[in-house]
């Protein structure tokens, strides 16, 4: 008998212990919202799906026609293509991923496309969740399905931008 009153009183002791772990828990707030300075703006992470993807593909060689045929090989790979045009400057590298605070989790994406040799231009003051895609001198094909997934794999998740915050994740 007083070894139930024992296991009982011990298992009553626990029990507060846990309350009171929970309660006082200041992990839940750790790097959200609630820690971020004033000005900073938030930032989606999450890693989107290629069709939930929005993207614009502009231009930037002296090659004719490219971004036409780069929208394509998006389109069949199911990214929502909205604008597809000329830029006016020349990118000598591979590409440039401009977006803004809704794009990073899409840019992130984006990147694996490149594999990972495409520059990021972070756009603080952007409203819209599309991200231009602009093609460099550089570039030759957009990677495999294999070579995307190994990319993935190595930027691993999808980080914010220096001097900004990200957003809650809805539950």
């Amino acid at each position: 008998m007083r070894a139930l009153v024992v296991v009982g009183l011990l298992a009553v002791i626990a029990l507060v212990f846990v309350v009171v772990a929970v309660v006082r828990d200041s992990q839940g707030t750790a790097g959200t919202a609630a820690d971020c300075p004033d000005g900073w703006p938030l930032v989606d992470l999450r890693l989107r799906e290629q069709k939930d993807v929005k993207i614009n593909v502009y231009n930037a060689t002296d090659e004719s026609g490219r971004a036409g045929g780069v929208a394509d090989d998006f389109r069949n790979r199911k990214f929502q293509v909205k604008k597809v045009g000329n830029e006016s400057k020349e990118v000598d590298g591979v590409a440039v991923l401009r977006f803004g605070p809704k794009g990073v989790g899409s840019a992130h994406l984006l990147r694996a496309y490149f594999l990972n040799n495409a520059e990021r231009v972070f756009l603080p003051d952007r409203k819209d969740d599309t991200v231009d895609v602009v093609l460099g001198n550089g570039f030759q094909q957009l990677a495999t399905t294999t070579e995307v997934n190994q990319s993935l794999g190595d930027l691993g998740a999808p980080e914010a931008p220096p001097e900004t915050c990200p957003m809650p994740v809805e539950k």
